[in-house]
């Protein structure tokens, strides 16, 4: 039989902050998404912002028909995430979905949970990235097919930018485009890197760019924006992180006009 002491409950007085963090930082995912929590984990999270995050259904291939299908699953995905209580920003991590289904829509969506929250998307972010950098001529490297790839060309196409060379790796798996061996992508981005370009996006927030985009940068001399990286960079100047970082790659030194 255990034998323990009579259990007092304490009647001093306690303290409570507004916020265990100051700010809180929303991740809507896909089921499969291996590359954003550890990504923001590293580039965004801190004793001052908290990464919260929910998980939506998500089935491969990675097809213009299948990304449309997540739609009905924002709204939900972003209830989820600590109900009841306001977000400073809420980011949805997914590049080639946001451009089939439009960023005006996804923010609807997310809206219709979390009212008035700043929605960011990274083509939304990466359009502002690519401006910070002083882009208009870019190079595009995505691990989509052709067929997926297509609407990305149209999207930062209609966004006012000249696309000088874009490259795709005819993958249909999001989990097989996050295996993508961090080398791989440096030599990748060198080829797929037109001479006369001002930047280069990797697309796709499955590819672990946002890793190496320091490192290409030195590679081909040039400005890198990928996925990844441009919804942290957004994310903490939204949060008010403000601190240039570098080492992270050109963008994550810029300042950003509003959002």
């Amino acid at each position: 039989m255990d034998v323990f002491p009579t259990i007092r409950q304490t009647g001093m007085p306690l303290d409570f902050d507004d916020r265990p963090l100051a700010k809180r930082v929303g991740l809507v995912i896909l089921a499969t998404d291996h590359t954003t929590e550890p990504d923001f984990q590293r580039m965004v999270a801190s004793d001052r912002i908290g990464l919260y995050t929910a998980r939506i259904p998500y089935a491969n291939p990675t097809t213009p028909d299948n990304l449309r299908r997540m739609q009905p699953s924002l709204t939900e995905g972003a209830r989820l995430i600590l109900p009841d209580e306001d977000l400073d920003v809420i980011c949805y991590s997914c590049t080639s979905a946001s451009v089939v289904i439009g960023d005006d829509d996804i923010e609807a969506a997310i809206n219709r949970a979390k009212p008035g929250i700043p929605v960011v998307t990274p083509p939304l972010a990466t359009v502002r990235g690519l401006q910070a950098v002083g882009a208009r001529r870019i190079s595009i490297l995505t691990p989509y097919t052709i067929e997926t790839s297509t609407p990305m060309a149209q999207y930062f196409a209609a966004k006012g930018f000249e696309i000088a060379s874009f490259t795709c790796f005819g993958l249909e798996d999001d989990r097989e485009m996050a295996r993508i061996n961090p080398q791989s992508l440096i030599c990748a981005a060198r080829e797929a890197t037109a001479k006369d370009a001002d930047a280069l996006f990797i697309s796709c927030t499955a590819v672990r760019a946002a890793g190496v985009a320091h490192a290409i940068e030195q590679a081909i001399d040039k400005p890198v924006v990928s996925s990844n990286l441009a919804t942290a960079w957004a994310t903490l100047r939204i949060c008010d992180d403000n601190a240039p970082r570098p080492e992270l790659g050109r963008l994550m030194a810029q300042p950003m006009a509003g959002w």
